[in-house]
């Protein structure tokens, strides 16, 4: 039997029993788009989490002073080590691998006035840099300059939930509020930040200064961190190395004594959210793998079904010349057939139902953000698409595969016999 004839017999079988044929083809589809869908939620998901997490910053290092655990440089240990506002300065001018970085003194409960509504808010005074590291971005106006800082300028930003809870629906940008009974303009608006990550405070609620203007209410001598990112995130550990050793050097404190300088490298925590993001992934795929394995048995079942009821044909087919392997072949094309068409139509069902999904809420409404960055962004990827290809080219492969070799097994006589 040549190949055009294989295809035509395939083709003329497939017709005969169109509605099975159409039948598995939708189990199929629905298997293909179900797991599209799911793991375009599952990616969805993992990238709302870890956008909401570098809300925080995209590559933030806290740094807090600690207590020494080893004798250095004639010193005793369990000596409380303090950070200082010349720190910042030192590591700005020592070490090159620090992109950027701020101290940070927080006035905690303090007094915010704002005609009649008096609140009391966290106020985060803070150099012009702190913007870069923490990611700050502005809704109105601006975030503090290098002016600001130089001339002790009373100028605040607002958090997004700070600006509600003091002004409202006014724009607050251009207005003057009081911190602590002293007078300040507000010039900036931030974004809401969907943020699942913070310390302290989140940033939404708090008020920000010049650390410059803070001298009014305290010594700004020792802040209360400093926070930084690297140049390059793949310098990072040499870059904390390096810190470490200049502050180690002022300080007198050993560099490897880890407890006398306490660090929190943010993007360390990164690793929780991809591992929950993987493992969420890797749920739903196997969900949606185990979808396509029930139709892949379904399909076995109608090949089975398929090869009994037509063992007369294949008695036939075999007794006028037809080789084993032309039996084989017409069996496995029929089935390849049926597997393509579902997973085609499987993957056009799910682009569409992505599509028209688009977003899922997940942390917007939580933290009253309308700009979608916490929701999840469904978006067919590719690695679905062929991931669900493979699978199911395989599954058909094998479930059409057994029911072939039966038929072309079987004797030609006893086929022609069977009633």
């Amino acid at each position: 039997m040549s190949v055009r004839g294989i295809i035509s017999e395939a083709a003329s079988a497939l017709n005969f029993n169109r509605y099975r044929s159409l039948l598995t083809m939708a189990s199929l589809a629905w298997g293909v788009a179900c797991f599209v869908i799911l793991y375009s939620y599952g990616e969805g998901f993992g990238s709302a989490l870890k956008t909401s997490f570098q809300s925080v910053g995209q590559d933030l290092v806290l740094m807090f002073g600690g207590q020494t655990s080893t004798q250095a440089g004639g010193e005793r240990s369990g000596r409380k080590i303090r950070l200082e506002l010349d720190d910042v300065q030192l590591i700005r001018d020592n070490v090159p691998l620090v992109g950027a970085i701020s101290a940070e003194m927080m006035l905690r409960n303090a007094t915010v006035v704002r005609g009649y509504r008096q609140l009391s808010l966290s106020v985060r005074a803070v150099e012009p840099a702190y913007g870069k590291v923490r990611n700050m971005t502005m809704s109105e106006g601006r975030w503090i300059s290098p002016e600001d800082y130089q001339q002790k300028e009373r100028t605040a930003v607002l958090g997004a939930k700070a600006a509600t809870k003091l002004f409202g629906e006014i724009p607050p940008v251009g207005e003057s509020i009081t911190i602590n009974g002293q007078p300040f303009q507000i010039v900036g608006l931030l974004k809401t930040k969907t943020q699942i990550s913070n310390y302290n405070t989140p940033d939404n609620e708090c008020v920000f200064i010049p650390l410059s203007t803070a001298a009014l209410f305290k010594n700004t001598k020792y802040p209360d961190d400093i926070v930084w990112m690297p140049a390059n995130p793949m310098f990072r550990q040499q870059a904390i190395r390096d810190v470490r050793a200049v502050l180690a050097r002022v300080h007198n404190f050993s560099p490897n004594d880890e407890r006398a300088l306490q660090l929190f490298v943010f993007n360390e925590f990164m690793k929780m959210i991809d591992t929950m993001s993987i493992a969420l992934q890797v749920l739903l795929g196997l969900i949606g793998s185990l979808t396509l394995a029930i139709g892949g048995i379904g399909l076995a079942n109608i090949m089975l079904v398929s090869v009994t009821q037509r063992t007369r044909e294949i008695g036939v087919m075999k007794s006028i010349g037809a080789t084993r392997g032309a039996v084989l072949a017409q069996f496995l094309l029929e089935a390849m057939t049926i597997v393509t068409a579902g997973g085609l139509i499987g993957v056009l069902i799910g682009w569409g139902a992505t599509a028209a999904i688009r977003t899922l809420p997940l942390l917007g409404p939580l933290f009253k953000d309308t700009s979608g960055t916490g929701d999840i962004h469904l978006q067919v990827s590719t690695f679905a698409i062929v991931t669900s290809t493979v699978v199911l080219e395989a599954i058909g492969l094998i479930a059409g595969f057994l029911p072939a070799l039966k038929a072309s097994r079987l004797d030609p006589i006893e086929a022609l016999r069977y009633e």
